[in-house]
């Protein structure tokens, strides 16, 4: 079985709308966190990157944090991007290997006139606890810290939801 952090939270909007903040207004919610950047330069914007196909505006785009020089580093590839259902993209860091890569799936479920969105970070097995990602920290530590992260996320998206909120 795969290492994962598995966390939800609602937000007011509907699954639509969550799911085109999560991925048009990441570069405003997204917190970056010092013990799980991307790469040594420190935080970025992220965003992701649209396609070149216009009928599939996120399917085998990329998310991609972008430095302020400009530099660009592929976080991971876009696998599904179904508006208002769910999104899957890889996930990884500059010292990584190929054979070290993990994957974020994130659901957008109705619920009343909420939407749940969980998000489901999937395949640490493949970074060994001695790599700079995990601090060294044991397994159950490192899941902890991340899925708290996670949390923190999800709740700067629930705002950022509520701040964007389009006029009634």
């Amino acid at each position: 079985m795969s290492s994962r952090v598995q966390v939800s939270l609602r937000v007011a909007a509907t699954p639509l709308r969550a799911f085109d903040v999560f991925t048009s207004e990441i570069g405003r919610w997204w917190r970056p966190n010092g013990l799980f950047l991307f790469t040594p330069q420190g935080a970025g914007v992220l965003s992701f990157e649209q396609a070149a196909a216009p009928h599939m505006p996120g399917e085998y785009g990329r998310l991609i944090e972008t430095q302020p020089d400009g530099s660009m580093f592929e976080i991971g590839r876009v696998t599904v991007w179904e508006p208002g259902e769910r999104l899957a993209f890889g996930w990884r860091q500059a010292s990584f290997t190929d054979a070290q890569h993990t994957q974020v799936e994130v659901r957008f479920e109705a619920v009343g006139d909420e939407t749940r969105v969980t998000v489901e970070h999937r395949g640490w097995d493949t970074v060994p606890q001695e790599h700079v990602a995990r601090h060294h920290f044991p397994e159950r530590v490192f899941l902890l810290r991340h899925g708290e992260w996670w949390q923190v996320l999800l709740a700067s998206l629930r705002n950022e939801v509520q701040s964007a909120a389009p006029p009634g």
